[in-house]
Formats: C-alpha cells, sequence, structure tokens
C-alpha cells in the first residue's frame, strides 16, 4: 500500500469509525465470496452430481450383470453335478447289467 491509500484509509476511519468500516469491509467480502460460490462453484458441483450419477447408474449395471454371472455360474454348476450323478447311475446301471448277461 502506498501512503495515499493508508492516508485515505485511516481518513475513512476518522469520519466514519473502524467498526462502521469493518463492516462494509466484511459485507463487501460475504458479496465477492456469494458471487464467487454462485458462478463458479454451483455450475462445477452440478456437473459434478451429473457425472456422480453417472457413475452410481454404471455401478449398478455391474452390479446387475455380477449377479446374472453369479446366477449362471451356480446353474451351470449345478447341472454339471446333475451329469455327473447320472453318468455314475448309468454307469452301475451298465455294470450290472453287464454282470447279469455274463451269468
Amino acid at each position: 500500500m502506498n501512503d495515499q491509500m493508508i492516508d485515505h484509509f485511516s481518513k475513512l476511519v476518522n469520519d466514519f469509525g473502524f467498526p462502521i468500516i469493518a463492516a462494509v469491509g466484511l459485507g463487501y467480502f460475504v458479496y465477492y465470496v456469494w458471487q464467487w460460490v454462485t458462478k463458479d462453484i454451483s455450475p462445477t458441483i452440478g456437473s459434478s452430481k451429473k457425472t456422480l450419477i453417472e457413475l452410481i447408474d454404471k455401478v449398478r449395471m455391474l452390479d446387475n450383470d455380477m449377479i446374472r454371472l453369479n446366477i449362471k455360474l451356480k446353474m451351470i454348476l449345478q447341472e454339471k453335478e446333475r451329469r455327473e450323478l447320472l453318468e455314475k447311475e448309468y454307469k452301475l446301471k451298465e455294470e450290472e447289467l453287464l454282470k447279469k448277461t455274463k451269468k
């Protein structure tokens, strides 16, 4: 700050008092922050919300896909077990028939 600004500031403090000058300064600060939030931050938050919603939707889709794949895998494993049991039964019956025919 140069001397002229300091003189001007001290004259304002002498004329109006420090509390009035401080209140005006704080009012300007609040106005500046309000403008900054509404012009810069709010649009950014809006676009971030949109991106977040899209990501949540993708995660839900992936979760549904995982559930479907898990169900399919369980079905395949059950079918494999069932086939193995049927094959064992078939082999046992085949062996029994072979034994009967040999007698």
